[in-house]
């Protein structure tokens, strides 16, 4: 088992959430790579714990469908489907083009000023080229809309929807040709946002989504090809 994540320390989480929280981060941002075993024994020893929040934390994982248990062999990273994937993305775009709607009617001039800085700051990131700045970035940028369309009941089941999001987002951030067709995505939002232009506008995110599940989709064809599955 691969043994190279980072450990979240906080002195005021419980320890069974600390567990949990590092291991699902390491899993959301490829630090714990699908297929990779979790191995009870290396992972207490990394994290200087006992195996009892280990197996919670496991438990909890798979629960949430990051973790596969297999019989005779353990707890794995779950990997991508093309189901799940299908599945969250078609839910973004439902929830995502009705935050657009909202912001249409609700954005105000100093959302659009925070969303140029976003968007800045992803081409910044892009040009850094680290997969986990150019995710967060992503992330930074669209949660901007969601909380400018002014629905608050709708930025909760977005936010809930995030943790679910982030694999995909680091999956797609991970193929450069796609990269600046993300910026100039962005920038095109961008305007529709600026201009009220709410045709284009929600045009360009059923675009920008589609985008996403055909890219993800065929790294997922050419990852099962490579390895035979």
């Amino acid at each position: 088992m691969g043994s190279d994540f980072t450990v979240i320390i906080n002195e005021y989480m419980p320890l069974r959430e600390l567990v949990f929280t590092t291991l699902r981060q390491a899993i959301l941002k490829g630090e714990l790579q699908p297929g990779e075993r979790l191995m009870e024994i290396q992972l207490a020893e990394k994290m200087g714990v006992s195996r009892t929040p280990i197996r919670e934390a496991i438990r909890k994982l798979a629960a949430e469908g990051l973790v596969t248990m297999i019989p005779r062999k353990g707890a794995i990273v779950a990997g991508i489907s093309e189901k799940m994937l299908k599945d969250v993305l078609r839910v973004r775009m439902t929830l995502e083009k009705m935050a657009y709607e909202c912001a249409f009617e609700n954005i105000t001039d100093e959302a659009i000023a925070s969303l140029r800085a976003a968007e800045a700051d992803f081409e910044a990131a892009v040009e850094g080229g680290d997969l986990v700045s150019i995710a967060e970035a992503d992330e930074k940028f669209h949660f901007i809309i969601y909380d400018a369309a002014g629905n608050d009941k709708l930025l909760e089941i977005l936010t809930n929807l995030k943790e679910n999001m982030y694999r995909y987002r680091m999956e797609y951030a991970k193929n450069r040709a796609v990269r600046s067709e993300l910026i100039e995505d962005h920038r095109a939002i961008v305007e529709t946002l600026a201009e009220r232009d709410a045709e284009n506008g929600l045009n360009l995110v059923e675009k920008h989504i589609g985008n996403q599940e055909k890219a993800v989709l065929a790294k997922l064809k050419e990852e099962s090809l490579d390895t035979g599955r």
